[in-house]
């Protein structure tokens, strides 16, 4: 997917996979959710997700809510909040460094 948000291009095809989830449920559930967080190569983040009509990534379709999906410039914060939550510790360090105990 491809979009230009703040006249900057996020492409997933170009940009690196830093890591993914996805919340279990099965492909055609109102509520699947499916996450990747890339890095660009200048540095940047962002999210791509998508997920069913009862989920963040709905779009409105005809009056209702159809599957959709959307790209989120993340700042590294951010990058970091997701990834506490989403990646394990190791990966986590890897990509962000040490962290205190």
């Amino acid at each position: 997917m491809k979009k230009i948000i703040n006249g900057k291009l996020y492409n997933t095809e170009t940009a690196n996979t830093v890591a993914t989830y996805w919340n279990g449920f099965p492909g055609g559930d109102f509520e699947v959710v499916h996450e990747t967080l890339y890095q660009k190569k200048t540095g940047e983040y962002f999210l791509y997700g998508k997920g069913g009509p009862m989920t963040q990534y709905a779009e409105q379709v005809c009056g209702g809510l159809a599957y959709g999906e959307m790209i989120i410039p993340y700042t590294e914060d951010e990058a970091k909040e997701w990834a506490v939550v989403h990646m394990d510790a190791d990966n986590y360090m890897k990509l962000f460094g040490e962290v205190e105990e």
